[in-house]
């Protein structure tokens, strides 16, 4: 599976088409699914352009994605997004419950606080689970406290490191991870410079990856991206080529 990941932690002017609004985030949704995506990942944002959590904004956001395009769509419930703190998330995310419908995922890293609490409340909310692993740390913890099938996948990112650094950071982690190989999908991506190689190991490996301007800016020819369809695109083409 190759995931769109269409704006994450940006803002607005890092990027001439970073999409922000719901109208915007459905237009390269559905040229992303064109493009070859197998799902879509969005941050969705409030009125003034800001990541949040608020069942308004995400309501919108999931909508107009969701009469755009027809692959599973998640959103990120990243604990800076309430200021770091876990209950204004948990009381964010009960909101949750008036969604027109609940988006098909959502990833929680398993370092921020209250992540068992968080994980139980978007189940019961119908919400898939991606679970962040950002190090070997996370692995072992993942690896000796929960059952991977209770998750829809393990997210390894491997991020805001060297690319030498997030290869072998990456091979750690999945050795870690071991015995949960083959109980949930694994989705390995990195950002920056590392991106395209790790994206290019996670499809060597026969893993789950993705792709998109919250990862990066350059194209696969490290020229700068016309936007997250031509990513996904050329993502495509290494997946082929794998």
């Amino acid at each position: 599976m190759i995931q769109a990941c269409l704006n994450g932690r940006r803002v607005t002017g890092e990027h001439p088409h970073l999409p922000v609004t719901p109208e915007d985030l459905a237009a390269q949704a559905r040229a992303a699914q064109a493009a070859g995506a197998d799902s879509i990942h969005m941050h969705p944002r409030d009125a003034d352009g800001r990541e949040t959590l608020h069942r308004d904004s995400v309501d919108a956001a999931l909508r107009a994605v969701r009469e755009a395009c027809t692959v599973p769509v998640g959103v990120s419930t990243g604990i800076w997004m309430t200021g770091g703190d876990p209950r204004r998330r948990l009381d964010e995310l009960a909101r949750w419950s008036d969604l027109t419908e609940p988006p098909d995922f959502a990833s929680v890293n398993i370092s921020e606080p209250a992540f068992e609490e968080t994980t139980r409340l978007l189940r019961t909310l119908g919400v898939g689970i991606e679970v962040g692993i950002w190090s070997e740390d996370d692995a072992g913890a993942f690896a000796a406290r929960y059952r991977g099938d209770h998750y829809a996948r393990i997210l390894v990112e491997v991020i805001d490191r060297p690319v030498d650094r997030s290869i072998a950071d990456a091979r750690r982690i999945l050795d870690v991870l071991g015995g949960k190989d083959g109980a949930v999908p694994i989705q390995l991506h990195s950002d920056g410079d590392a991106a395209w190689p790790v994206l290019r190991l996670a499809l060597r490996d026969g893993l789950e990856t993705r792709i998109g301007l919250e990862d990066t800016l350059l194209d696969a020819d490290l020229l700068p991206a016309k936007d997250n369809a031509q990513l996904v695109a050329q993502a495509v083409r290494h997946r082929e080529a794998a």
